[in-house]
């Protein structure tokens, strides 16, 4: 059983240009008893700094539509329960969500597929993989996203998957799509930052990912080659929201 409230707080944005991202609730609030708003949880500034490139779009053309539309997950039992808390803490916190979808965790890929999510993110390494064996683009959430910044949404590309020819048609377009919103900003400045990183490889892996992107019409604010030393530094150093990446990295 799927069931779905759309806020009326929030302009709702064009179906046929806007970037679906769905997150879970578990990730945007910390679960506890209490009976007022939630605590913000790991994904806060990811959804702030979606909100920010959402605003500084519209800031340079009002009538922009490639925009992100913003959705939560919840599959929690005991969140369910508490729904309007929810929905309350999301107004409370002034966050960008259009709908709150409520599910089974058996159901949860229907919300997915019915609200044509084209990026879903998750604390739950489990439903990273149910998504993406169901063709949904799916990331991974870490603690450490809570360090990442409010005011810039930072993506990070494995590039090491981006080499590989198995690339599925949802990253490509979700890439695709980032790609063009990143061409709306200068160079300097931007509230979207792109980065590339290859872990493994030379300078020839690098080079190949940063073309193969380039072919699809992402060009990439930074990139860096690993060849085989720990990524956890740089990880530290450039706090992105999230990775894109194949399930097993």
């Amino acid at each position: 059983m799927v069931s779905t409230v759309q806020n009326t707080d929030v302009k709702q944005k064009d179906a046929d240009r806007a970037v679906v991202v769905a997150l879970t609730s578990r990730a945007a609030f910390e679960a506890d008893d209490g009976d007022e708003v939630y605590d913000v949880g790991v994904a806060f500034t990811l959804l702030q700094a979606l909100k920010t490139v959402n605003k500084c779009l519209l800031e340079e053309n009002p009538a922009e539509s490639l925009l992100f539309d913003i959705i939560l997950i919840t599959t929690d039992s005991q969140q369910q329960q508490q729904s309007a808390r929810i929905i309350s803490s999301s107004r409370h916190y002034g966050l960008e969500v259009s709908r709150f979808c409520f599910s089974s965790e058996e159901d949860f890929i229907e919300s997915l597929l019915n609200n044509n999510v084209q990026l879903f993110l998750t604390l739950d390494r489990n439903e990273v993989l149910q998504a993406s064996q169901r063709g949904v683009l799916s990331a991974l959430l870490h603690q450490q996203t809570a360090s990442s910044p409010s005011e810039q949404l930072r993506v990070l590309f494995s590039g090491d998957a981006v080499v590989r020819s198995n690339t599925s048609p949802a990253a490509q377009r979700f890439s695709a799509q980032l790609g063009e919103m990143r061409q709306r900003f200068g160079v300097f400045d931007s509230p979207l930052s792109i980065v590339l990183m290859t872990s493994h490889g030379g300078r020839d892996s690098c080079s190949g990912a940063l073309q193969m992107l380039r072919s699809g019409g992402v060009s990439v604010d930074e990139a860096y080659c690993l060849a085989g030393a720990p990524r956890g530094p740089i990880l530290s150093l450039l706090r992105p929201h999230f990775l894109l990446s194949d399930v097993e990295e």
